[in-house]
């Protein structure tokens, strides 16, 4: 399966998946093109999930769930590590299959899939550490004479609904993470990468994961309703926007979940900055993926005194990122994930620009593709600063007040990651402590993600922390267990 859908056969080649139900490959049936927003043609067909796939993965997986509990942590830390292997060999085709349904430059295509190899070592090495703890119960009178024993057990059933922006890491965390603990997991990949998400499936099978422990069901919304409804399901780890977010939520009533909902990310650049390495790494970060990111640089506040030179150094460093071909490992900037999306950059920056904000550079599109954009300015109700811009167009304005710069970075519904350029080490306590954010990134931008430390938000960027240790414990439950009349620490029967 993973050699069909990674072989590099010149176009027109069309890459078909199946759904993956109750252990079986099911290719019949309706099918959804994806149209690829650069090459503007058919590259990959998906089979949807109807309702009898549903019922038959969720019956499926829910038996499953004791074979894959059974499995030691070593024999799934063994699978994890092989794939983690298979991932590298097979980098170049599976960033070439992200490139050719998203759009996405071979070279962010090829990092991705390095994240993945990562990710499942890192899945891999905490697999064998879920352990538990002995607890101090003797220290209070009714617990004398008693030995009390926790440890994590997984929760049984996982659904993993991926978003398009990074369709293979983020399979990899949702899956591999639920696997290390011990669970069963049902897929529901994007439909704007089909073949890559079901690529990523299909490489830990090869690499031994047992067929109990994965499905995968294509589909729009209504699959993923019926799946976040049923009684199966225990656990829901959900990235994607708020809107859907809340739908995910709302449908799965009181299952555990983790959400993922995105932002609209500030860095910071102080007076005592180094302008040109922020510069540098804002042009890096702000348009990678063709700004696709939900920590991708979308606002960015300098200090009054440096603003003209770190404009003019970044607008510099925008126009030198290279936009063509993702399959030309020259290039920088590809396609966004389709015309709409690009359309509607585009017209935000319209917006601002009508309401007094300047474009330095870019401004416009050429089909699904945004040119790199600089705003300047724009006002405080613009799109581009109150919502997620989700693409390539970061706004850069200046501030004079440190706190009063926090207090603008916080008047926002997101609050997920931000970065911050300064040595003083007052500031980097202050914005620790007053920034409203999961994460912050001192003297790099806020799109810098380590994915074995704890990523997440607050506010409407979710809740819950992916990465793997972090996702483990929201993927198992603690179990305790208390011995009476066996303590040791100690043989005073205690009162009861």
């Amino acid at each position: 399966m993973l050699d069909h859908l990674i072989r590099t056969a010149p176009p027109p080649e069309v890459v078909e998946v199946g759904c993956l139900v109750a252990g079986d490959w099911v290719s019949d049936g309706t099918r959804l093109d994806r149209v690829g927003p650069w090459v503007r043609r058919v590259v990959s067909t998906a089979r949807q999930a109807g309702e009898a796939d549903v019922r038959a993965a969720l019956t499926y997986a829910r038996r499953g769930a004791k074979a894959v509990a059974r499995m030691s942590p070593a024999a799934r830390a063994e699978v994890l590590e092989r794939a983690a292997a298979t991932a590298i060999e097979r980098r170049q085709a599976l960033a070439r299959l992200l490139a050719l349904e998203l759009g996405k430059p071979l070279k962010d295509g090829l990092g991705e899939i390095d994240r993945v190899a990562d990710t499942f070592a890192v899945c891999a090495a905490e697999a064998r550490r879920i352990g538990g703890e002995v607890l101090p119960v003797a220290g209070w009178a009714r617990g004398v004479g008693t030995t009390a024993f926790t440890h994590r057990a997984p929760v049984g059933v996982a659904l993993a609904i991926t978003p398009f922006n990074a369709p293979a890491n983020l399979l990899a965390h949702k899956l591999a993470a639920a696997f290390a603990a011990g669970n069963t997991t049902i897929v529901k990949p994007p439909p704007q990468a089909p073949a890559a998400s079901t690529a990523v499936v299909a490489l830990l099978l090869e690499a031994g994961m047992p067929p109990e422990a994965v499905q995968v069901l294509h589909g729009d919304g209504r699959v993923g309703a019926a799946l976040c409804a049923a009684p199966e399901v225990g656990v829901i780890s959900f990235t994607g926007s708020v809107a859907t977010g809340a739908a995910v939520a709302r449908a799965a009533g009181a299952k555990r979940l983790v959400l993922e909902l995105g932002g609209n990310a500030a860095t910071i650049v102080c007076d005592d900055a180094d302008v040109g390495l922020a510069a540098r790494i804002c042009a890096a970060t702000g348009y990678s993926n063709s700004g696709q990111s939900c920590i991708s640089v979308q606002r960015v506040y300098v200090h009054r005194s440096r603003h003209e030179e770190f404009l003019d150094s970044f607008t510099r460093q925008v126009e030198k990122l290279t936009v063509g071909d993702p399959l030309d490992p020259a290039t920088d900037i590809g396609s966004m994930v389709d015309e709409d999306a690009a359309e509607r950059v585009v017209a935000w920056v319209g917006e601002a620009a009508a309401a007094g904000a300047t474009v330095t550079t870019g401004g416009r599109r050429d089909g699904a593709t945004v040119i790199p954009t600089v705003v300047v300015s724009p006002p405080e109700d613009a799109r581009l600063l109150r919502d997620e811009v989700f693409g390539a167009a970061v706004s850069v304005l200046p501030f004079d007040d440190f706190d009063g710069v926090v207090a603008t970075c916080n008047d926002s519904r997101y609050g997920l990651q931000a970065g911050l350029f300064t040595n003083d080490v007052r500031r980097i306590v202050t914005a620790w402590r007053e920034l409203e954010v999961g994460g912050l990134v001192v003297n790099g931008s806020s799109n810098f993600r380590l994915d074995h430390v704890p990523f997440g938000g607050v506010k409407d960027s979710g809740f819950g922390r992916e990465s793997p240790r972090w996702m483990i414990e929201d993927y198992t439950v603690v179990k305790t267990l208390m011995l009476r009349g066996m303590s040791l620490f100690g043989d005073q029967e205690g009162t009861s």
